[in-house]
């Protein structure tokens, strides 16, 4: 069994580190399994990418296609016509694609039109919002592929609702758990930890990059504005994303609790999000990682495609309205989080689930 595994942007390589040891166990113990690991260098900045795969232990990718960025349309084109050629001189057995970005839509794609199969890691997840290319993504993915490994129960039933084969449906859990629980006593404290005088508690974590938080410069300056006064006395640790940061430009803020750091590895970040007080976003993903660690997330989106982290965890959906922020901000500060769960089989075992199915079905 040959499997080439797909990896692209943060999101990516967080998900591939549990599934690609879950391989290396398989063949320590006599399989005949093996992988290539395929980087479409959509994330080329190092923070964002190569720092990951040092983190994580991943092998270093057997090619790189090096698209880096453009628009949709150029990203996505730049990835087919790149993984098309690297199909064609490294045959294998099966496509596993993960997560929702443009790497994971364009190989899908390159993989069904070689008469490849296809699996897909994270399947069935649907926020319903279309103006999020991400849905844009998933619908797609999931529409051509032939092996559909979902997070939830829920996700499993939207699979189901389109059509697809419920034979090859398996719901796994989270491989994005696998990685937090295998590293959670590998968290490290960020160089500017004690620069800043943090501790556990004493800071808030903010991350924003969604076209309908930042891209218009003044409604965002309002929002880090607002963000800045409801944190009261507490800090505001910001990683900020290239993009935002082009858009803010050499803005003068005024900021008196936020504070921009550049984006973080895996092992920093996480160390930050476990000790912080509380986190507000507008990304899906985080909302998994707080739903596991017990810690609040306000999450700036009027749709999820992780409606678990809202309905057992402990994410709040608050919408894009800084209004509706400071409101549930401070129903958390009067009244405290309500008891949260942890979905099931997020369990740190979803990537030994989907080896084994792969290996015992050979898929």
């Amino acid at each position: 069994m040959k499997i080439t595994i797909v990896a692209g942007a943060r999101p990516n390589f967080i998900k591939i580190a549990p599934i690609i040891k879950a391989i290396q166990k398989k063949q320590s113990e006599g399989a005949i399994i093996s992988f290539r690991l395929v980087h479409t260098g959509q994330h080329y900045d190092k923070n964002l990418s190569d720092t990951f795969f040092e983190e994580l232990n991943i092998p270093q990718p057997n090619i790189n296609l090096e698209v880096k960025s453009g628009s949709q349309a150029e990203q996505t084109a730049a990835i087919m016509i790149a993984f098309e050629k690297e199909l064609l001189f490294n045959k294998c057995d099966l496509v596993l694609v993960v997560g929702d970005v443009n790497s994971t839509m364009a190989c899908a794609i390159g993989a069904k039109k070689l008469h490849v199969k296809v699996a897909h890691v994270e399947a069935g997840i649907r926020s319903g919002d279309l103006s999020m290319p991400e849905e844009i993504n998933r619908m797609v993915t999931d529409s051509i592929t032939d092996y559909f490994f979902t997070t939830s129960t829920l996700a499993s039933e939207n699979l189901i609702k389109l059509g697809s084969n419920p034979e090859h449906i398996y719901f796994v859990g989270n491989v994005m758990i696998d990685t937090l629980y295998q590293n959670l006593n590998r968290f490290k404290a960020p160089s500017f930890w004690n620069d800043f005088n943090l501790k556990p508690q004493n800071f808030i974590i903010l991350t924003l990059h969604r076209p309908s938080n930042v891209d218009e410069e003044q409604s965002l300056v309002q929002l880090l504005q607002g963000i800045d006064i409801l944190a009261g006395d507490k800090k505001i640790i910001f990683p900020i994303h290239p993009r935002t940061k082009a858009i803010l430009g050499e803005h003068n803020l005024n900021l008196k609790n936020i504070l921009f750091v550049e984006p973080q590895s895996y092992l920093n970040f996480m160390f930050l999000v476990k000790n912080s007080f509380a986190v507000i976003t507008d990304s899906g993903g985080i909302s998994e990682e707080t739903t596991v660690l017990g810690i609040p997330c306000f999450t700036m989106r009027t749709t999820t495609e992780r409606p678990e982290t809202v309905s057992i965890g402990t994410n709040i959906l608050v919408g894009i309205s800084l209004a509706n922020l400071i409101s549930e901000f401070s129903k958390f500060l009067e009244n405290g989080m309500l008891q949260k769960q942890i979905p099931e089989l997020w369990d740190g075992k979803a990537a030994e689930r989907i080896i084994d199915i792969i290996q015992k079905n050979e898929i």
